[in-house]
This record gives C-alpha cells, structure tokens and sequence, in this order.
C-alpha cells in the first residue's frame, strides 16, 4: 500500500524548503521580465517561434526552483542567451522576408468571395470544421456572408464581410443547418459541403461539383448578417 507520508515528505530536505521558496520567487520574476522585455502582450499573438522560446525559459527555470546543485546564475545565463537569440532572429526576419516566412509562417486566404479557397486546402492544417468555428465565433452564419477571410500566422482570423446588399448564397456554418440534402428532391440553391460553391440546380446526371468535384450538397443560406 502507498504511504502518503513517504509520498509527500519522503527524503525531503526540510532546510532547503525556505531556499526553494525563494528560489521560486526569483525564477518566476525573472520568467516574467524576459515575457516583457519580448514585446509581447498576450498568447494569442505567440507564433511557433516564440512558444519555443517560452519552453526554453520554463525548462531553464525549472531545474534552479528545487535542485540545489543548479545555481539561479546558470538560469540567467541561459536566459540571456536565449533572448539574444530571439531578438537577433527577431531582427532578421524584419530584414528578410524569407527569415519571416520561414520563422512565422504566412497569412493564408481560406474564405474567398464566399467560398472556401480550395487552391491552398494544402497548405494548412487546420480541419474543415476548426475553420467553421473561427467563423461561428465571428457569429457567421454562411459563408455568404463573408468576401474574404484570413488565417493568421498567430492562429486567428482576420475577415471582410459583404454588405446587406451583397450578401449570397452560401455554405451554412452552423449543425443545425449544415445537413447533407438530395439536390435532385428539393430546390435550391444548393452548397457543396466541402468547398462552399453555390449552385441553383443539380441535377441527377451532374451531382457533382463544378469546383471541387465532390458530391455532398446541402441547402445554402442567404439571410443577412444579424
């Protein structure tokens, strides 16, 4: 049976315990100057060169929090090391468009004249269905609604609505509306639920899309946006 004690207390240095307390202090002051001095306000705005970053300094911190035989002089060591690295790196890809890409990422358009842009489904790795709760968070009913949309290189989405007036046809976002139809039975307009194109009919002998060519369809919205 697991003993608790041992659990907990077992082979603990009761002495170092007020040295960890304060070497925790002094990590975690230390953990959030570096934050600061990066420039940057929230995660959302992280790329993946920088939540590397953030992992390098939690590992560096970690060790001097309870190991007595790690000195706090090694963590800043490497603190400062890594800093140097991210604002030199930092100022390379904002002399170097390649250094940006390559570090960052780019902006990727996924909605365009409100279809998704299915020339670059490859590029990215976000599902289908991630996207449609970007929009929904957005409170996009259909893609209709939306003239273009931007994935950006921090993860969120950037997008330029139609107007009330400009407003069509498109793909439903939401499950309630987001059901596969028989085009052949009802009447349209349809969407096609892979890629968001709009056709008014479908027919039995031309189920597929003109798009993408799969053959899933369900009935398009047009409502404008609340």
């Amino acid at each position: 049976m697991l003993e608790i004690e041992k659990l907990f207390v077992g082979g603990a240095n009761v002495d170092f315990l007020t040295e960890i307390i304060w070497r925790t202090v002094i990590m975690f002051i230390l953990i959030l100057i570096i934050l600061r001095l990066s420039g940057r306000r929230g995660v959302r705005q992280l790329t993946l060169f920088e939540v590397a970053i953030i992992i390098s300094l939690g590992s560096a911190a970690g060790d001097p929090m309870f190991q007595e035989d790690v000195p706090v002089v090694y963590s800043i060591v490497v603190f400062g090391c890594v800093m140097g690295v991210y604002k030199l790196v930092t100022w390379l890809a904002s002399r170097f468009k390649w250094m940006a890409v390559m570090m960052e990422g780019k902006a990727m358009t996924i909605v365009k004249d409100g279809m998704f842009d299915v020339r670059h489904e490859n590029e990215h790795d976000f599902s289908k269905m991630e996207f449609f709760a970007e929009l929904r968070n957005l409170s996009i009913e259909h893609l209709g609604q939306v003239r273009e949309g931007i994935l950006e290189v921090d993860g969120t989405m950037s997008v330029l609505y139609y107007s009330d007036e400009e407003t069509k046809p498109g793909l439903p976002l939401f499950p309630s509306h987001y059901i596969a139809v028989n085009p052949v039975e009802q009447a349209g307009p349809f969407a096609c639920m892979y890629c968001g194109g709009v056709q008014h009919e479908v027919s039995a002998q031309a189920m597929k899309c003109h798009r993408c060519g799969r053959d899933q369809w369900t009935l398009a919205l047009a409502s404008k946006r609340a």
